[in-house]
């Protein structure tokens, strides 16, 4: 996975990123670079520092410290030597790759009537490592189809930052878009997915780099809201898809299609119902009754993901404890 993104980075920085353990390399989920300040790798059950002369190292004295030269040749071939052409990604603060990567870009912004215009000065990145998980969203599926399998349940997936949710959503839409009997499905639907950070289909040049079905439709780099409302009117889809909602403009536009009878499959940041409700949006959602099913992601200290499906109620479909918090 790292091997395609090497030829992003310095020649120096190249050769510090091979030296990691292929373990670390294996389960690598970012790369930290901040300009004259430890490297820094995070990976799936821990993170630490990049040794100068290789390796990993406890100590952040000990690690490689990019240079402005490194920032710079990073910048360089992420805007492929035109930074005008990526201004709508500077301006969002992240671009994206092939392989559906993601750069996340920190340093100082530029301000045009009070909104940012882009970041200059660029100095820090986040290379986030997408992963394609396929059949990650098999065993929960089942709980998203009503009686008959002819209709998908609205759906609200929530967990915090980096448990899953985005791979989630990503293979519910293959499955979805591809049916079939292997997938536990009677037939198909047309889906369309509004990826407003280019992070579920990983399009490039407005291909899809991850299999997302084969019935599935992609609105990518925009916003949500105002892409929901044009999938309704341009691509009439059975079920949409979007990431991270939590806006007026995004409740607005999920009532929207329930009310053009499309159904939604969504996601948003918290750990349980009471965290959500102090979010006023999503509090509003919850309370419309909105959301039929809630797939609730966490992954423990010391153990593996956990997966858990509840009702509107907040009762676990497989008879385990209600959502703390309650949904009611």
């Amino acid at each position: 996975m790292i091997q395609s993104l090497l030829p992003f980075f310095s020649a120096d920085m190249q050769q510090i990123l091979a030296t990691l353990p292929t373990r670390i390399a294996a389960e690598l989920q970012e790369i930290r670079i901040r300009e004259e300040r430890p490297l820094e790798v995070v990976w799936a059950s821990g993170c630490g520092f990049v040794s100068d002369k290789g390796g990993l190292c406890a100590d952040p004295g000990q690690a490689y410290r990019p240079t402005r030269r490194d920032c710079a040749e990073l910048l360089e071939q992420l805007t492929q030597h035109s930074m005008y052409t990526f201004e709508e990604e500077l301006k969002r603060g992240f671009i994206t790759v092939s392989g559906g990567h993601r750069i996340g870009l920190a340093g100082r912004t530029v301000l045009e009537q009070g909104k940012v215009k882009y970041i200059k000065d660029v100095s820090g990145f986040n290379v986030r490592l997408a992963r394609e998980w396929k059949n990650a969203a098999k065993p929960v599926l089942p709980y998203l189809l009503e009686p008959g399998g002819e209709r998908v349940y609205r759906t609200l997936i929530v967990s915090p930052p980096q448990q899953g949710k985005t791979t989630l959503v990503r293979d519910l839409a293959r499955l979805l878009g591809t049916g079939g009997a292997d997938n536990g499905l009677r037939r198909s639907f047309k889906i369309g997915i509004v990826d407003e950070r280019s992070e579920i289909a990983a399009c490039v040049k407005g291909v899809p780099r991850f299999d997302v079905g084969y019935r599935t439709d992609v609105l990518d780099g925009c916003p949500k809201a105002e892409g929901m409302m044009m999938m309704i009117r341009s691509m009439s889809p059975e079920v949409l898809i979007a990431d991270e909602i939590g806006r007026a403009e995004d409740a607005l536009a999920i009532h929207e299609a329930l009310h053009a009878g499309v159904g939604v499959i969504a996601t948003a940041h918290g750990r349980d119902a009471a965290e959500l409700r102090r979010r006023p949006i999503l509090r509003e959602l919850l309370e419309d009754g909105v959301f039929d099913r809630f797939v609730v992601l966490a992954r423990p200290p010391g153990a593996g993901p956990e997966t858990a499906v509840y009702d509107k109620q907040g009762k676990r479909l497989d008879d385990k404890l209600a959502w703390r918090g309650g949904l009611t």
